[in-house]
Protein backbone atom coordinates (compact mmCIF):
# COMPACT_ATOMS: atom_id res chain seq x y z
CA UNK A 1 0.00 0.00 0.00
CA UNK A 2 1.13 3.39 -0.81
CA UNK A 3 1.00 5.43 2.18
CA UNK A 4 0.75 9.40 1.26
CA UNK A 5 3.52 11.47 3.22
CA UNK A 6 2.75 14.77 1.28
CA UNK A 7 3.28 17.32 3.69
CA UNK A 8 2.47 21.26 3.17
CA UNK A 9 4.57 23.45 1.92
CA UNK A 10 3.96 25.32 5.62
CA UNK A 11 4.01 22.44 7.47
CA UNK A 12 7.71 21.41 6.28
CA UNK A 13 8.89 25.37 6.91
CA UNK A 14 7.63 25.18 10.38
CA UNK A 15 9.58 21.66 10.98
CA UNK A 16 12.24 23.16 9.44
CA UNK A 17 12.48 26.69 12.03
CA UNK A 18 11.51 24.46 14.91
CA UNK A 19 14.37 21.49 14.40
CA UNK A 20 17.48 21.91 13.38
CA UNK A 21 19.25 19.62 10.27
CA UNK A 22 21.14 16.57 11.27
CA UNK A 23 24.36 18.10 10.90
CA UNK A 24 23.58 21.01 13.31
CA UNK A 25 22.24 18.55 16.20
CA UNK A 26 24.81 19.63 19.13
CA UNK A 27 27.25 16.52 19.64
CA UNK A 28 27.59 14.49 22.75
CA UNK A 29 29.93 16.88 24.29
CA UNK A 30 28.14 20.13 23.74
CA UNK A 31 25.39 18.11 25.24
CA UNK A 32 27.44 17.57 28.16
CA UNK A 33 28.72 20.72 28.44
CA UNK A 34 27.72 22.49 31.75
CA UNK A 35 26.11 19.52 33.18
CA UNK A 36 27.49 17.11 36.16
CA UNK A 37 29.77 14.45 34.91
CA UNK A 38 28.38 12.11 37.12
CA UNK A 39 30.47 9.01 38.98
CA UNK A 40 29.06 6.12 40.38
CA UNK A 41 30.86 4.35 43.69
CA UNK A 42 29.49 0.20 44.18
CA UNK A 43 30.40 -1.51 46.46
CA UNK A 44 29.71 -3.53 49.73
CA UNK A 45 28.86 -0.59 51.98
CA UNK A 46 27.50 -2.67 54.97
CA UNK A 47 28.30 -6.64 54.33
CA UNK A 48 31.51 -8.26 54.76
CA UNK A 49 33.67 -6.31 52.66
CA UNK A 50 33.04 -2.80 53.89
CA UNK A 51 35.93 -1.91 55.96
CA UNK A 52 37.66 -2.98 52.46
CA UNK A 53 35.85 -0.64 50.19
CA UNK A 54 32.52 1.28 51.89
CA UNK A 55 32.71 4.74 52.74
CA UNK A 56 36.88 4.79 52.48
CA UNK A 57 36.21 3.66 49.03
CA UNK A 58 34.21 7.16 48.65
CA UNK A 59 36.63 8.96 50.83
CA UNK A 60 39.24 8.13 48.10
CA UNK A 61 37.13 9.22 45.07
CA UNK A 62 36.51 12.54 47.22
CA UNK A 63 40.20 13.39 47.51
CA UNK A 64 40.92 12.92 43.90
CA UNK A 65 37.47 15.44 43.35
CA UNK A 66 39.05 17.55 45.16
CA UNK A 67 42.49 17.06 44.02
CA UNK A 68 40.90 18.12 40.03
CA UNK A 69 39.31 20.96 41.39
CA UNK A 70 35.75 19.67 42.21
CA UNK A 71 35.24 19.94 38.00
CA UNK A 72 36.18 18.50 34.38
CA UNK A 73 35.97 21.80 32.16
CA UNK A 74 32.74 23.16 33.23
CA UNK A 75 31.30 20.07 34.21
CA UNK A 76 30.77 19.79 37.65
CA UNK A 77 32.03 16.64 39.21
CA UNK A 78 28.91 14.55 40.79
CA UNK A 79 29.05 11.30 42.77
CA UNK A 80 26.63 8.38 43.38
CA UNK A 81 26.94 6.09 45.52
CA UNK A 82 25.16 2.54 46.26
CA UNK A 83 25.70 -0.25 48.65
CA UNK A 84 25.46 -3.55 46.42
CA UNK A 85 24.90 -6.04 49.61
CA UNK A 86 27.59 -8.52 47.91
CA UNK A 87 24.08 -9.51 46.01
CA UNK A 88 25.04 -10.18 41.94
CA UNK A 89 21.30 -8.97 41.00
CA UNK A 90 21.25 -5.88 43.16
CA UNK A 91 24.71 -4.81 41.99
CA UNK A 92 24.03 -5.06 38.00
CA UNK A 93 20.38 -3.53 38.65
CA UNK A 94 21.86 -0.54 40.50
CA UNK A 95 25.00 -0.41 37.43
CA UNK A 96 22.25 -0.73 35.10
CA UNK A 97 20.20 1.80 36.51
CA UNK A 98 22.77 4.60 36.74
CA UNK A 99 24.13 4.01 33.19
CA UNK A 100 20.74 4.01 30.93
CA UNK A 101 18.68 6.20 33.45
CA UNK A 102 21.13 8.51 35.45
CA UNK A 103 23.54 9.28 33.44
CA UNK A 104 26.58 7.99 34.73
CA UNK A 105 29.58 8.04 32.72
CA UNK A 106 31.74 5.92 35.03
CA UNK A 107 31.74 3.56 37.93
CA UNK A 108 34.65 2.94 40.41
CA UNK A 109 33.90 -1.01 41.63
CA UNK A 110 35.67 -2.65 44.41
CA UNK A 111 32.14 -5.08 44.65
CA UNK A 112 32.64 -8.96 44.23
CA UNK A 113 34.42 -10.58 41.36
CA UNK A 114 30.59 -11.85 40.23
CA UNK A 115 29.32 -8.64 40.27
CA UNK A 116 32.40 -6.44 38.77
CA UNK A 117 32.52 -8.78 36.05
CA UNK A 118 28.74 -8.24 35.26
CA UNK A 119 29.31 -4.97 35.08
CA UNK A 120 32.25 -5.08 33.18
CA UNK A 121 30.76 -6.31 30.53
CA UNK A 122 27.40 -4.19 31.00
CA UNK A 123 29.65 -0.89 30.86
CA UNK A 124 31.27 -2.26 27.55
CA UNK A 125 28.02 -2.69 26.22
CA UNK A 126 26.85 0.70 26.93
CA UNK A 127 30.20 2.14 26.06
CA UNK A 128 30.55 3.77 29.98
CA UNK A 129 34.28 3.15 31.80
CA UNK A 130 34.78 0.76 34.83
CA UNK A 131 37.25 1.72 37.00
CA UNK A 132 38.26 -1.52 38.92
CA UNK A 133 39.57 -0.35 42.72
CA UNK A 134 39.00 -4.15 44.42
CA UNK A 135 37.80 -6.32 42.74
CA UNK A 136 40.52 -9.41 41.91
CA UNK A 137 39.13 -11.45 39.04
CA UNK A 138 41.96 -12.13 37.14
CA UNK A 139 39.47 -12.53 34.20
CA UNK A 140 38.93 -9.16 34.07
CA UNK A 141 42.13 -8.52 32.70
CA UNK A 142 41.95 -12.13 30.59
CA UNK A 143 39.23 -13.32 29.35
CA UNK A 144 36.57 -11.18 29.82
CA UNK A 145 38.85 -8.05 29.16
CA UNK A 146 37.21 -4.98 27.40
CA UNK A 147 38.65 -1.72 26.16
CA UNK A 148 36.67 0.37 29.06
CA UNK A 149 37.41 -1.71 31.80
CA UNK A 150 40.69 -0.53 33.88
CA UNK A 151 41.83 -2.51 36.24
CA UNK A 152 44.05 -0.35 39.28
CA UNK A 153 44.59 -2.80 41.55
CA UNK A 154 45.38 -6.28 42.75
CA UNK A 155 44.02 -8.94 40.56
CA UNK A 156 44.56 -13.25 41.82
CA UNK A 157 47.68 -13.19 39.81
CA UNK A 158 49.38 -10.39 41.39
CA UNK A 159 48.70 -10.93 44.96
CA UNK A 160 49.82 -14.77 45.12
CA UNK A 161 53.02 -14.42 43.03
CA UNK A 162 54.83 -11.73 45.17
CA UNK A 163 54.34 -14.01 48.63
CA UNK A 164 54.64 -17.56 47.24
CA UNK A 165 58.27 -17.75 46.42
CA UNK A 166 59.62 -16.33 49.91
CA UNK A 167 57.12 -18.07 51.21
CA UNK A 168 58.47 -21.32 49.65
CA UNK A 169 62.16 -19.89 50.22
CA UNK A 170 61.39 -19.88 53.94
CA UNK A 171 60.43 -24.26 53.97
CA UNK A 172 57.00 -23.68 52.34
CA UNK A 173 57.24 -27.19 49.94
CA UNK A 174 53.68 -28.27 50.79
CA UNK A 175 50.33 -26.23 51.02
CA UNK A 176 46.56 -26.72 51.56
CA UNK A 177 44.38 -24.04 50.35
CA UNK A 178 41.17 -23.09 51.72
CA UNK A 179 38.63 -20.48 49.28
CA UNK A 180 35.96 -18.77 49.73
CA UNK A 181 33.38 -20.12 46.97
CA UNK A 182 32.43 -17.82 44.13
CA UNK A 183 34.62 -16.33 41.42
CA UNK A 184 37.28 -14.20 43.32
CA UNK A 185 38.06 -17.31 45.88
CA UNK A 186 38.24 -20.08 42.88
CA UNK A 187 40.25 -17.78 41.02
CA UNK A 188 42.80 -16.82 43.54
CA UNK A 189 43.29 -21.00 44.41
CA UNK A 190 43.62 -21.95 40.86
CA UNK A 191 46.55 -19.05 40.20
CA UNK A 192 48.03 -19.51 43.73
CA UNK A 193 48.22 -23.59 43.05
CA UNK A 194 49.84 -23.05 39.71
CA UNK A 195 52.11 -20.79 40.92
CA UNK A 196 52.99 -23.08 44.08
CA UNK A 197 53.75 -25.87 41.46
CA UNK A 198 55.52 -23.63 39.20
CA UNK A 199 58.10 -22.87 42.11
CA UNK A 200 58.64 -26.77 42.88
CA UNK A 201 55.74 -27.16 45.98
CA UNK A 202 53.61 -29.63 46.26
CA UNK A 203 49.47 -28.52 46.62
CA UNK A 204 48.20 -31.50 48.90
CA UNK A 205 44.20 -30.26 48.53
CA UNK A 206 41.54 -27.40 48.92
CA UNK A 207 38.50 -26.79 50.63
CA UNK A 208 35.86 -23.83 50.16
CA UNK A 209 33.68 -22.50 52.32
CA UNK A 210 30.50 -20.00 51.43
CA UNK A 211 30.62 -16.43 51.47
CA UNK A 212 30.14 -14.67 54.87
CA UNK A 213 30.50 -18.09 56.68
CA UNK A 214 30.70 -17.97 60.60
CA UNK A 215 32.09 -21.31 61.75
CA UNK A 216 35.31 -22.57 59.55
CA UNK A 217 35.76 -25.80 62.25
CA UNK A 218 35.19 -28.40 59.10
CA UNK A 219 38.06 -26.51 56.65
CA UNK A 220 40.50 -25.92 59.14
CA UNK A 221 40.23 -29.49 60.67
CA UNK A 222 40.73 -30.47 56.85
CA UNK A 223 43.48 -28.26 56.56
CA UNK A 224 45.15 -28.97 59.65
CA UNK A 225 44.84 -32.89 58.67
CA UNK A 226 46.67 -32.59 55.32
CA UNK A 227 49.54 -32.46 57.15
CA UNK A 228 50.79 -29.07 54.64
CA UNK A 229 53.65 -27.07 55.73
CA UNK A 230 51.58 -23.85 54.65
CA UNK A 231 47.65 -23.19 54.54
CA UNK A 232 46.99 -21.10 51.98
CA UNK A 233 43.95 -18.35 52.05
CA UNK A 234 41.90 -17.21 49.23
CA UNK A 235 39.64 -14.82 50.67
CA UNK A 236 38.98 -11.21 51.92
CA UNK A 237 37.22 -9.01 54.63
CA UNK A 238 35.56 -10.57 57.72
CA UNK A 239 35.72 -13.93 56.15
CA UNK A 240 39.84 -13.60 56.24
CA UNK A 241 39.48 -12.28 59.58
CA UNK A 242 37.39 -15.04 61.41
CA UNK A 243 39.07 -17.76 59.26
CA UNK A 244 42.09 -16.63 60.89
CA UNK A 245 40.80 -15.90 64.65
CA UNK A 246 39.60 -19.48 64.29
CA UNK A 247 43.03 -20.98 62.91
CA UNK A 248 44.71 -19.72 65.99
CA UNK A 249 41.81 -21.21 68.70
CA UNK A 250 42.47 -24.19 66.52
CA UNK A 251 46.36 -24.13 67.19
CA UNK A 252 47.65 -23.88 63.62
CA UNK A 253 50.52 -22.54 64.18
CA UNK A 254 51.59 -23.28 67.24
CA UNK A 255 51.47 -27.22 65.42
CA UNK A 256 54.06 -25.49 63.01
CA UNK A 257 51.96 -25.00 60.09
CA UNK A 258 51.91 -21.45 58.52
CA UNK A 259 49.68 -19.49 57.60
CA UNK A 260 50.15 -17.90 54.05
CA UNK A 261 47.65 -15.01 53.17
CA UNK A 262 47.35 -14.40 49.02
CA UNK A 263 45.65 -11.57 49.89
CA UNK A 264 44.07 -9.53 52.38
CA UNK A 265 45.85 -6.45 53.90
CA UNK A 266 45.40 -3.81 56.77
CA UNK A 267 41.83 -3.77 57.46
CA UNK A 268 41.38 -8.00 58.07
CA UNK A 269 45.01 -7.63 60.31
CA UNK A 270 43.46 -5.10 62.49
CA UNK A 271 40.44 -6.75 63.02
CA UNK A 272 42.63 -9.89 63.74
CA UNK A 273 44.80 -8.33 65.75
CA UNK A 274 48.72 -8.02 64.74
CA UNK A 275 49.89 -10.06 67.50
CA UNK A 276 48.28 -13.09 65.85
CA UNK A 277 49.67 -12.41 62.34
CA UNK A 278 53.54 -11.11 63.24
CA UNK A 279 55.81 -12.53 60.07
CA UNK A 280 52.60 -12.58 57.73
CA UNK A 281 54.04 -11.87 54.74
CA UNK A 282 51.48 -9.67 52.33
CA UNK A 283 51.93 -8.03 48.66
CA UNK A 284 49.79 -4.51 48.02
CA UNK A 285 50.10 -1.84 46.12
CA UNK A 286 49.82 0.49 48.16
CA UNK A 287 50.97 1.46 51.77
CA UNK A 288 50.09 4.46 53.45
CA UNK A 289 53.58 5.22 54.86
CA UNK A 290 55.87 4.08 51.62
CA UNK A 291 57.03 7.44 50.99
CA UNK A 292 55.55 11.78 51.24
CA UNK A 293 53.00 11.16 48.54
CA UNK A 294 51.53 8.36 50.26
CA UNK A 295 51.37 10.15 53.19
CA UNK A 296 50.07 13.08 51.32
CA UNK A 297 47.13 11.06 49.90
CA UNK A 298 47.05 9.00 53.31
CA UNK A 299 46.39 13.05 55.63
CA UNK A 300 43.51 13.97 52.87
CA UNK A 301 41.31 10.71 53.12
CA UNK A 302 41.98 10.83 56.64
CA UNK A 303 40.01 14.21 57.12
CA UNK A 304 37.30 12.55 54.79
CA UNK A 305 36.98 9.10 56.62
CA UNK A 306 36.73 10.00 60.50
CA UNK A 307 40.81 9.72 60.76
CA UNK A 308 41.00 6.42 59.52
CA UNK A 309 44.33 5.28 57.51
CA UNK A 310 43.36 3.83 54.05
CA UNK A 311 43.57 0.33 52.66
CA UNK A 312 44.69 0.00 48.65
CA UNK A 313 41.12 -0.58 47.82
CA UNK A 314 40.44 2.73 49.03
CA UNK A 315 43.73 4.53 47.54
CA UNK A 316 42.84 2.50 43.82
CA UNK A 317 39.51 4.30 44.13
CA UNK A 318 41.45 8.15 44.57
CA UNK A 319 43.55 7.37 41.90
CA UNK A 320 41.20 5.37 39.07
CA UNK A 321 38.74 8.66 39.48
CA UNK A 322 41.79 11.03 38.88
CA UNK A 323 42.64 9.06 35.83
CA UNK A 324 39.76 9.06 34.57
CA UNK A 325 38.81 13.07 35.44
CA UNK A 326 42.22 13.72 33.49
CA UNK A 327 41.48 11.50 30.48
CA UNK A 328 37.80 13.00 29.97
CA UNK A 329 39.77 16.74 30.09
CA UNK A 330 41.78 15.60 27.55
CA UNK A 331 39.40 13.74 25.25
CA UNK A 332 36.61 16.16 25.57
CA UNK A 333 34.10 14.17 26.31
CA UNK A 334 32.95 11.35 28.41
CA UNK A 335 32.28 9.20 25.59
CA UNK A 336 33.60 5.50 27.24
CA UNK A 337 35.68 4.45 24.08
CA UNK A 338 37.63 7.96 23.61
CA UNK A 339 37.91 8.30 27.68
CA UNK A 340 39.86 4.94 27.33
CA UNK A 341 41.90 5.26 24.54
CA UNK A 342 42.84 8.92 26.38
CA UNK A 343 43.51 6.86 29.71
CA UNK A 344 45.83 5.01 27.98
CA UNK A 345 47.23 7.46 26.12
CA UNK A 346 48.28 9.23 29.10
CA UNK A 347 50.53 8.18 32.33
CA UNK A 348 48.95 7.18 35.48
CA UNK A 349 50.26 10.36 37.67
CA UNK A 350 49.26 11.22 40.96
CA UNK A 351 50.59 11.08 44.63
CA UNK A 352 50.28 7.62 44.79
CA UNK A 353 51.76 5.63 41.26
CA UNK A 354 54.77 7.00 39.38
CA UNK A 355 53.95 7.51 35.89
CA UNK A 356 52.70 4.20 34.95
CA UNK A 357 51.45 2.93 31.26
CA UNK A 358 48.02 1.11 31.06
CA UNK A 359 48.06 -1.83 29.13
CA UNK A 360 46.00 -2.69 26.81
CA UNK A 361 44.17 -5.71 28.81
CA UNK A 362 43.21 -2.70 30.98
CA UNK A 363 45.90 -3.13 33.28
CA UNK A 364 47.51 -0.13 34.90
CA UNK A 365 51.35 -1.28 35.11
CA UNK A 366 52.03 -0.13 38.75
CA UNK A 367 55.01 -1.56 40.77
CA UNK A 368 53.54 -3.51 44.00
CA UNK A 369 55.07 -4.25 47.75
CA UNK A 370 56.15 -7.24 49.76
CA UNK A 371 55.38 -6.06 53.11
CA UNK A 372 55.74 -7.75 56.45
CA UNK A 373 53.07 -7.93 59.29
CA UNK A 374 54.92 -6.31 62.72
CA UNK A 375 53.90 -6.53 66.03
CA UNK A 376 51.88 -4.03 66.86
CA UNK A 377 53.51 -1.07 68.74
CA UNK A 378 50.99 1.99 68.15
CA UNK A 379 47.42 2.42 68.24
CA UNK A 380 45.30 1.82 65.28
CA UNK A 381 46.78 1.12 61.27
CA UNK A 382 49.43 2.89 61.18
CA UNK A 383 51.55 0.76 62.65
CA UNK A 384 51.10 -2.91 60.93
CA UNK A 385 53.27 -3.38 58.05
CA UNK A 386 57.12 -3.25 57.72
CA UNK A 387 58.70 -3.15 54.02
CA UNK A 388 60.44 -5.94 52.55
CA UNK A 389 60.71 -5.64 48.91
CA UNK A 390 59.06 -3.99 45.56
CA UNK A 391 57.99 -5.86 42.52
CA UNK A 392 58.68 -3.92 39.53
CA UNK A 393 55.18 -3.89 37.18
CA UNK A 394 56.46 -6.74 35.34
CA UNK A 395 57.21 -8.72 38.18
CA UNK A 396 53.65 -8.04 39.49
CA UNK A 397 51.45 -8.77 36.63
CA UNK A 398 50.62 -11.91 34.73
CA UNK A 399 52.93 -11.37 31.03
CA UNK A 400 51.13 -10.42 28.33
CA UNK A 401 52.28 -13.42 26.49
CA UNK A 402 50.48 -15.41 28.88
CA UNK A 403 47.22 -13.21 28.65
CA UNK A 404 43.86 -14.60 27.69
CA UNK A 405 42.92 -10.69 26.92
CA UNK A 406 41.57 -10.54 23.26
CA UNK A 407 42.92 -7.03 23.35
CA UNK A 408 46.38 -7.85 23.94
CA UNK A 409 46.91 -10.39 21.31
CA UNK A 410 45.98 -7.61 19.04
CA UNK A 411 48.14 -4.94 20.36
Amino acid sequence: MKHNNIFSRRALLGASLALPTLGMLPSRSARAAGMPLKIGVLCDMSGIYADDTGLGLVAGVKVAVDQIGGKVGDRAIEIVTADDQNKPDVGTAIAARWMSEQDVSAIVCASASSITLAVSDMAAQRNKMLLVAGSLSADLTGKRCHPTTIQFGLDTYAGPVSVIGPSMAAGAKTWFIINVDYAFGQSLRDEGAKLIVANGGKVLGSTTFPLGTNDFASQILQAKSSGAQAIALACGGSDWSNLVKQMHEFGITQGGQNIVTLTGGINEIEAVGAEYCTGMLASTPFYWDLNEGTRAFSAKFRAYHDGRFPNWQQSDGYSGALHYFKAVAQAGTDDGAKVAEAMRAIKVQDLLIEGASIRADGQVMRPTYLMKVKPETAPGRADIFSYVSTLSAEQSWRPAAESACSLLQHS
